[in-house]
């Protein structure tokens, strides 16, 4: 007897059975509760990879400065948030810019929002934002002040991210061409990627970074197995970032029966896309350094996973393979890239990860999409309103990091001294250290 078919036939018996009128609707909502609560306590756990990730990608004498990073973004983000950024993201839409009701605490708590209670919403909608605004942290890594990291996080979660945010997911002018981002590559990541590349680009590299002519010099991070369990983390926490967005569990049909929602197929997409970034970033630099980098294909992961949010819930399976491939290559190349052609210095990858792939996994949108992708007979409509929104989004975040930066250069400062660069943030910005067992060494070389 095959127990694998027997068991589908049940499970079909049984959702067929239910209907609209035999399940309460009180049950629907719990059912679709949890399933959404659960999915944002697991991009929750996100931040513990990013810091894992971020941590072993630089040197020791900055991890406490790290872990308070991703410690405080996530705090000052959802307090920030709460009072202002979910008005403007999910308020009475003001021309299709930002939202304008809903601020400092006036929502309405006995409300639902797509079929759950407006807290678990709320909640959902906060882990996001603190994802965008995390991933800041690893580009602008071992240089940074604290206080102007924490302004920063407040003003990203205030404003920048929520105002792009209401154009895709609320109901702004994006979304009402057709812009199609399921669960961020636009809106979490690139938004995120565009702030690290202006913060990264104005700060400027480490110190020992660069030789006399010009040619970067490799600064290792000092823990690959912590890094690599930050990616770990990160996948995990995908697979609650990608099928959660759909905020239920089960779907009603229009013939008035419940189905499962699309949350397997969102998993499998998820899943395929990060591992063929994996593999393709081990290929391309066992090829073409002659060994197989870790730490790139650790990035080819990352880059995968975050190429396939934009599309997971409109691509094929077979699709998301072919998404993955490519964003393992390219985030690769990408890292070169910014490192020796325009000589940015991003320690962890961030841009590359984020930005590059994020642009990318929804650009491919307008291509994969089952129904509406150049590949399946759409045409090019909605390519050219994914290349619209990528970019105003891009003008949008770099604009307002650029002035946020700036403003924060001249005011609270936004690059520690070289004394205590040298000696490590953990040090000189918090008195403490990660390692207080250890000696820290520099491993770079003065040319």
């Amino acid at each position: 007897m095959n127990f694998a078919v027997m068991q589908t036939g049940l499970q079909n018996i049984l959702l067929s059975a239910v209907s609209a009128a035999s399940l309460p609707a009180e049950l629907l909502t719990s059912i679709n509760t949890v399933w959404t609560l659960i999915s944002a306590f697991l991009v929750f756990f996100m931040q513990a990879g990013f810091a894992m990730l971020e941590t072993g990608s630089t040197r020791s004498k900055g991890a406490a400065n790290i872990m308070m990073k991703n410690l405080m973004d996530f705090c000052i983000g959802s307090i920030a948030f709460y009072f202002v950024g979910y008005g403007l993201m999910f308020g009475q839409s003001v021309g299709g810019l930002f939202g304008g009701s809903d601020f400092f605490g006036t929502i309405d708590h006995t409300i639902s929002v797509c079929g759950i209670p407006v807290d678990a919403f709320i909640l959902w909608e906060t882990v996001f934002c603190a994802t965008a605004a995390t991933i800041v942290s690893g580009a602008m890594a071992e240089r940074t002040k604290f206080i102007a990291y924490c302004i920063y996080s407040a003003v990203i979660s205030l404003v920048i991210y929520p105002v792009a945010g209401h154009w895709i997911w609320g109901g702004g002018w994006l979304a009402q061409m057709g812009f199609q981002d399921f669960a961020g590559s636009t809106v979490v990541h690139s938004i995120g990627g565009w702030a690290a590349l202006v913060g990264a680009a104005m700060l400027g590299p480490r110190i020992g970074k660069y030789s006399k002519d010009g040619k970067p010099n490799s600064i290792p991070g000092h823990s690959i197995t912590l890094a690599a369990l930050g990616v770990f983390i990160l996948w995990f926490g995908w697979f609650g970032f990608n099928p959660g967005s759909t905020l239920s569990a089960l779907t009603l049909g229009d013939d008035g029966k419940f189905s499962i929602a699309s949350i397997g197929t969102i998993a499998m997409t998820t899943n395929i896309a990060a591992a063929a970034g994996a593999f393709a970033a081990m290929i391309y630099t066992w090829f073409k350094h002659k060994k197989p980098s870790v730490s790139m294909a650790l990035n080819g992961a990352i880059g995968g996973l975050v190429a396939i949010t934009a599309g997971c819930a409109y691509v094929s399976i077979e699709g998301a393979l072919v998404i993955g491939l490519i964003a393992g290559v390219l985030v690769v190349a990408s890292i070169e890239f910014f490192e020796k052609v325009l000589k940015i210095d991003d320690p962890a990858g961030a841009i590359s990860c984020h930005c590059t792939c994020g642009v990318y996994g929804t650009l491919m949108v307008g291509l994969f999409d089952t129904s509406k992708g150049l590949f399946y007979g759409g045409g090019l409509g909605l390519f050219g309103v994914q290349l619209l929104g990528v970019l105003t989004v891009g003008a949008w975040t770099a604009a307002t990091s650029f002035v946020l930066f700036k403003v924060l250069k001249s005011t609270v400062g936004l690059r520690v001294s070289a004394e205590e660069e040298l000696a490590g943030l953990d040090v000189s910005e918090h008195a403490e250290e990660g390692y207080p067992d250890f000696q820290q060494i520099d491993t770079i070389h003065m040319a």
